[in-house]
């Protein structure tokens, strides 16, 4: 089966919390804080593999998270790094921002992309001991991990792509010119998915070429199957344009190419001025009759674009296209490769210290992300944590909210996992 889009999730690994410790040693007395910090969490890694050719895999997991940092250990001994995950994909895939649609990368590259990148360790009580404070009682939490919504979408790297109505010859003249074996048959839709082969000219002189499948009136509207293939046209370099020449179906070629070329621009303008040969196929049909092809010809040449005759299935003039494709190629810019568009968004400086206040029964409760980031930094049995913990909430007006809102001496507080008995 062949899925050329998926929508995945993807978290990285929270960083390990760091470690509230105290050397212990014979004969070592107050030997001091010898906490470690957490290790680092593990990234979301993806990297191309030239073994896969489709995002089937992608159909049935759609949520990938990377292993959690350690958290420190005693002796100031550093929690071991969360291992990265690597997720291997086709060459040629981008990847998406699922809410903007915008770029974040095009994996046409060998070089391995960091989608998420891993939490960093919380610090241990080490770094906390000071010529006052020479036993601290509290460490840092490892940072969370990055959750990403993102799109996958598969779009083919070839240097020619064929186009065309269906039954037109595409499957034939690829099978022709290399090795790639397309199923070929006389109906329409034969070719389900894009077919790619490479097309040698001579030595160390080569280029891809792609059969699209399903192109067809009303395609880039979703009609048949060239909504779903269409993408797949956007790196090409060059387009070989096939029409019936023989009509064999009672189609007019010169109709058939105006309707491709009217889906090509509905689906994307800088598609429509890719460059084209119209290739006038099955001219082994028209006998010694050579109006039909001298009616594309100059319709071709009216129009500006190059022109070339053959029938695939008897081989003749496939090696002039050939030979008129490679040439055309050398004037032409390399495969497209799409820049990044997503920028990442700074954290807001303003709404890093939100937080609510409600009441629930007999319960003032406060939460939000920055008081969980503070509780889980403090430690309640130690008296110089809470003190921090004070300091933090009253220069946030928490206690002042609190009071506001009716909260009387001796009423329970809820602040994280923290419940106590409010005392002004």
């Amino acid at each position: 089966m062949f899925i050329d889009v998926a929508k995945i999730k993807i978290v990285s690994g929270k960083g390990g919390d760091g470690k509230v410790g105290f050397h212990r040693e014979k004969y070592v007395a107050s030997g001091g804080p010898d906490g470690g910090d957490g290790g680092r969490g593990g990234s979301v890694i993806f990297k191309v593999d030239d073994n896969l050719s489709t995002l089937l895999d992608f159909r049935y997991k759609k949520k990938y998270v990377a292993a959690a940092g350690e958290n420190g250990g005693s002796k100031r001994c550093k929690g071991k790094d969360g291992a990265d995950l690597v997720i291997r994909v086709p060459r040629g895939t981008i990847i998406r921002d699922q809410k903007t649609g915008q770029v974040i990368k095009d994996l046409s590259d060998n070089e391995p992309f960091v989608a998420a990148k891993g939490g960093n360790g919380g610090w241990g009580n080490t770094h906390f001991a000071t010529p006052t404070r020479q036993a601290p009682r509290f460490a840092k939490p490892g940072q969370p991990g990055i959750e990403r919504e993102i799109v996958l979408e598969l779009k083919l790297l070839a240097d020619v792509g064929l186009v065309g109505f269906p039954n037109v010859g595409k499957s034939t003249l690829l099978s022709m010119v290399s090795a790639a074996r397309p199923k070929i048959a006389n109906y329409h839709f034969t070719t389900l998915v894009p077919n790619l082969g490479v097309v040698s000219v001579g030595e160390e002189q080569s280029f891809v070429m792609a059969d699209i499948p399903g192109i067809i009136e009303g395609a880039a509207e979703g009609a048949g199957l060239g909504h779903d293939f269409l993408r797949h046209i956007d790196r090409c370099r060059l387009l070989l344009h096939l029409v019936d020449a023989a009509g064999s179906e009672g189609r007019d070629p010169i109709d058939d190419i105006e309707k491709i070329n009217t889906e090509l621009a509905g689906y994307s303008e800088f598609l429509a001025a890719r460059p084209q040969i119209i290739v006038a196929n099955k001219t082994d049909l028209l006998g010694d009759n050579r109006e039909p092809v001298e009616k594309i010809r100059r319709y071709a040449e009216e129009h500006g674009l190059l022109f070339a005759e053959l029938s695939a299935a008897t081989n003749q003039g496939v090696k002039e296209l050939i030979r008129l494709t490679w040439h055309e190629l050398q004037q032409l810019p390399p495969v497209f490769v799409y820049e990044p568009e997503f920028v990442e968004t700074a954290p807001d400086t303003a709404g890093e210290r939100e937080w609510t206040v409600e009441k629930v029964e007999d319960y003032y409760v406060v939460s939000g992300a920055w008081v969980d980031k503070i509780m889980g930094s403090v430690n309640v049995d130690d008296y110089e944590s809470r003190q921090y913990m004070d300091r933090m909430l009253k220069s946030a007006g928490v206690y002042d909210r609190l009071e506001q809102m009716g909260v009387q001496e001796g009423d329970f507080v809820v602040i994280g996992d923290l419940e106590f008995e409010y005392v002004y």
